[in-house]
């Protein structure tokens, strides 16, 4: 990786600015699913992870922003965020069982206000590879969410579940942020970024 980093270090801005920018096109794509949602008057079998994932991974992908005082993932999780945050109220206002999307938005507020939280009172020269370690495996968790749901989509030969726009917008996404995780050497990124490839929802970065 390090002959690699050297090599795109002098695009490092280039790259930082397509990758932002790619991001935040791909933001967008959760209006799609929005826009069908609103056509049928429910949220069609769609589960609220996709959308309250987002949201979770825009927190901490933010404060992970500060932690490493990287302009370009501060300003695209700060949209992220964001657009995450309409996307949930327009999930909720289509939503039939609303106490339990409630709760689950509840429980997913609380995970994040709790890991920020601990970063606040980590030792500050651990807290961000520990933070790093958090923000890892909490992605990992969302990528391998949608295989909890297998069994359904086999068993009613349907996707609907799987939202293809953000599918292929996220792949090419995360090859980008590859690239500028290589380049600054930030193995979190990396790592993050070759698993995320799969990820049926991307609307922050790390």
């Amino acid at each position: 990786m390090e002959a690699l980093s050297g090599i795109l270090y002098p695009y490092k801005d280039l790259i930082g600015s397509i990758a932002g920018i790619v991001t935040i096109g791909q933001m967008f794509s959760g209006t799609f699913m929005c826009y069908d949602m609103y056509k049928q008057g429910d949220t069609g079998g769609m589960g609220v992870m996709p959308f309250l994932g987002g949201f979770i991974m825009g927190v901490l992908n933010l404060k992970y922003g500060y932690m490493i005082r990287d302009d370009t993932m501060i300003l695209v999780n700060f949209v992220g965020l964001a657009l995450s945050i309409i996307y949930l109220m327009v999930y909720f206002n289509y939503a039939q069982d609303k106490v339990t999307v409630w709760a689950k938005m509840g429980l997913g507020g609380a995970f994040a206000a709790a890991v920020i939280a601990y970063s606040e009172m980590e030792d500050p020269k651990v807290v961000e590879h520990r933070f790093g370690l958090i923000l890892t495996a909490f992605m990992f968790w969302l990528i391998a969410s949608p295989l909890f749901g297998l069994s359904d989509i086999i068993k009613n030969k349907s996707t609907e579940g799987l939202p293809f726009p953000m599918i292929f917008s996220g792949t090419i996404v995360t090859f980008m942020w590859l690239l500028y995780g290589v380049v600054l050497k930030n193995q979190f990124i990396v790592v993050s970024r070759r698993r995320g490839r799969s990820r049926p929802f991307n609307l922050s970065v790390p």
